[in-house]
């Protein structure tokens, strides 16, 4: 499938246009550690997608292009929460550390169930990628050792 194309339907889909200038850039780096990314200035509402060209991690690009519009889409809930920790906490205090921890990892929680969510009802490619699981240690690596429990019976 045709990535600009996936990227203009998604872009509809969303609703981000006509608020929104957004723009695709592929990225052939092949030092680039993600699969997606943006830049983005709130003030313009002007964003650019940036999509790994060179050595992607997830096998499907269309999962890709939704996630990172999904960030864009919830930018300004992103940006009220950052506030808030910023404003309430003490920068690289503990308190500040966690706040900012389980924020991120709520935020990518929700992007990735709103992701699936389109992808499964209006996706082209509705097969989920799966490819951060294969670098991430299994149940039982997770839990061997873990008070004296021996998971390989299970």
């Amino acid at each position: 499938m045709d990535i600009e194309f996936l990227v203009d339907k998604w872009i509809k889909k969303l609703r981000l246009t006509p608020g929104w200038d957004i723009t695709l850039e592929m990225v052939y780096d092949n030092e680039w550690k993600k699969t997606g990314d943006f830049r983005i200035d709130p003030t313009d509402r002007k964003a650019v997608l940036m999509l790994n060209a060179s050595n992607p991690k997830q096998e499907n690009m269309e999962e890709v292009i939704v996630h990172e519009l999904m960030h864009i889409k919830l930018y300004p809930l992103d940006q009220l929460c950052e506030s808030l920790i910023t404003s309430n906490f003490e920068e690289n205090s503990n308190a500040w550390k966690f706040a900012y921890a389980q924020f991120f990892e709520k935020l990518e929680m929700t992007v990735e169930e709103l992701t699936k969510c389109f992808l499964l009802e209006f996706g082209d490619n509705k097969n989920l990628s799966f490819g951060r699981c294969k670098t991430m240690k299994s149940f039982n690596e997770l839990y061997d050792g873990l008070h004296g429990y021996n998971m390989t019976q299970y």
